[in-house]
């Protein structure tokens, strides 16, 4: 399975409810986003589900994605993506979806630092994940402990700067 991990884009402040899971895009964000999935299209890019936190940024990075990739299925809001969740959870929510064989999820950090470092089976690895940035694990088996391999990560200054 090709696991696609994207970050959130950049994010307000604060929203006007207060609730931190109420936070929406910027302008920049879907901006940088945009930049990050027109080079992921050009490389192929092709999930076949997108599971998404349910905090609003995450869901209009999701929903950002599915447009920019064209992504048929449904968004699915899993709750092993919210900020607080844990890197276990996460790969427990990808084990129920194995059949398929490209699967996007959008979350937040630090959650999905430790999500690379679990699926790497490297527990003490350390993942600079920024706004927007989009990374690719590819794993062969389901039981047990993950051990995927990296195949890239790119962040929205490498997506400008190689002409995105």
């Amino acid at each position: 399975m090709e696991i696609y991990i994207l970050r959130h884009a950049n994010a307000e402040e604060a929203s006007p409810s207060g609730r931190d899971a109420d936070r929406a895009l910027t302008p920049e964000g879907v901006n940088k986003l945009k930049l990050v999935l027109r080079r992921a299209r050009a490389a192929g890019v092709e999930p076949s589900i997108i599971l998404t936190s349910p905090y609003r940024r995450a869901k209009e990075t999701a929903q950002g994605a599915a447009d920019a990739l064209h992504v048929e299925s449904k968004l699915v809001e899993v709750p092993a993506l919210i900020p607080e969740s844990s890197p276990e959870a996460v790969w427990e929510a990808i084990r129920t979806y194995k059949s398929e064989s490209r699967l996007m999820i959008v979350g937040h950090q630090p959650l999905l630092s430790s999500v690379y470092a679990h699926l790497l089976g490297t527990p003490s690895i350390q993942i600079d994940v920024k706004k927007s940035s989009l990374g690719r694990i590819d794993i062969d088996r389901f039981s047990g402990q993950p051990r995927g391999v990296l195949r890239w990560l790119i962040h929205p200054k490498l997506a400008a700067d190689s002409g995105g």
